[in-house]
């Protein structure tokens, strides 16, 4: 059974960095296409960004430029580097494959405020 845990997230104030962290256990992480997710107080979860299993990258438009996705298929973790945080970035981050879901995992909080 595959497990999502997610680190990284904290307080941080506009135009700071914050570097997100996913460890998948289980089996499956390195055969499927990875995302991250984030859903803001009173908002639908939305993916943000997704990497392929070839290292491919595709970003939503309000963070292309800003932040970035990688992945370590050696040690089955997923990472988003964020930079140039904004307000409205506040949100709870998941990551998941986005092909199909697995058991959602507790999220990380990113705050950013002055």
């Amino acid at each position: 059974q595959v497990q999502l845990v997610e680190s990284g997230g904290g307080l941080v104030q506009p135009g700071e960095s914050l570097r997100l962290s996913c460890t998948v256990s289980g089996s499956g992480f390195r055969i499927n296409a990875m995302g991250w997710y984030r859903q803001a107080p009173g908002k639908q979860r939305e993916l943000v960004a997704e990497i392929t299993t070839g290292g491919s990258t595709n970003y939503a438009v309000a963070v292309k430029g800003r932040f970035t996705i990688s992945r370590d298929n050696a040690k089955n973790t997923l990472y988003l580097q964020m930079n140039s945080l904004k307000p409205e970035d506040t949100a709870v981050y998941y990551c998941n494959a986005v092909r199909f879901f697995w058991s959602w995992g507790q999220g990380t909080q990113v705050t950013v405020s002055s």
